[in-house]
């Protein structure tokens, strides 16, 4: 039994991901606790709630917290949700990890930059050093973005491969602060089967979607019951057009029998159990824009 009370010395804390749009920090985050819970696509703002993994290992608790990319473009109602969770993550937690690609510093990264609070410690992550052509090119670029901030570790990685990850651990583990664990010691996520199920459909409709409706989707879970090993849901997806609804659909309803078998699959994979996964789809015009809507959707 993992006891709380017992344990001295203990290191526990909270770690924000955070970085603009598809630098890859929900692949950072299930490649560092070694589960899939945060969904990933090729698509910019595939995450859209803050999703907690838990790492533990011997003295020490990572409790990683994935926000979604800061977005500094769009300025509907869903995206000022998503920009307040980020900042809102910023100051709720001891430690910030500062995702960016390897090669690139623009503008958006320094926007992102500016939010970290001074009294946080920020390790900035260098992701995708796997795709860098030149290796070369690196260290003239850790020297060129250390100028911009005082960074409390640059940690380079490759969230794709694993490359870096253990190094990154370490790096973060010397600023948790001493404290007992929060979770148990095999726990994963503090997210509900419920809310990861809405989300791995939403995945498949980004993954299969994407080009056509890449943010004018979401999806409610209306009814999750458990019967042992077996998981029965009914989900819907939520579209903000008719027209957007047959392209969800697909001809013959061949689009959403293969979106709900992807997801079927991937949910049986990740409860180890049957799923039996029904799903439709509803119009809610103007839903991304409606803050009401979005509250009884999830977004907070």
């Amino acid at each position: 039994m993992f006891l709380k009370n017992v344990l001295e010395g203990f290191r526990c804390g909270h770690l924000a991901i955070v970085g603009r749009p598809n630098v890859g920090k929900s692949t950072l985050l299930n490649r560092l606790i070694g589960q899939k819970i945060s969904i990933v696509s090729r698509k910019a703002q595939t995450t859209r709630h803050r999703i907690t993994g838990v790492l533990t290992r011997p003295g020490q608790q990572f409790i990683f917290v994935d926000t979604p990319g800061f977005q500094t473009k769009h300025k509907n109602a869903l995206n000022r949700i998503m920009n307040r969770g980020v900042t809102q993550a910023l100051n709720d937690v001891d430690v910030i990890l500062l995702v960016i690609e390897a090669g690139r510093f623009t503008e958006e990264d320094k926007r992102v930059l500016s939010l970290m609070p001074e009294d946080k410690k920020v390790l900035l992550v260098i992701n995708k050093i796997d795709r860098l052509a030149d290796k070369k090119r690196l260290l003239p670029f850790i020297a060129e973005v250390s100028k911009a901030f005082a960074f409390a570790e640059i940690v380079p990685v490759s969230a794709a491969s694993g490359s870096g990850g253990d190094a990154l651990i370490d790096a973060a583990g010397r600023y948790l602060p001493e404290s007992a664990p929060l979770f148990a010691e095999d726990d994963l996520t503090d997210r509900s089967e419920r809310f990861l199920a809405a989300e791995f459909l939403r995945e498949k409709l980004f993954r299969r979607l994407g080009e056509e409706l890449p943010y004018g989707m979401t999806v409610e879970i209306e009814r999750f019951e458990t019967e042992g090993a077996l998981r029965r849901i009914n989900a819907a997806i939520i579209v903000d057009r008719p027209a957007h609804k047959a392209i969800v659909i697909g001809k013959g309803g061949e689009q959403l029998k293969a979106i709900a078998s992807d997801a079927r699959r991937d949910l049986e994979s990740l409860f180890d159990g049957k799923v039996f996964l029904e799903v439709w789809v509803k119009v809610k015009g103007g839903w991304a824009d409606d803050e009401r809507a979005l509250k009884s959707l999830g977004y907070e």
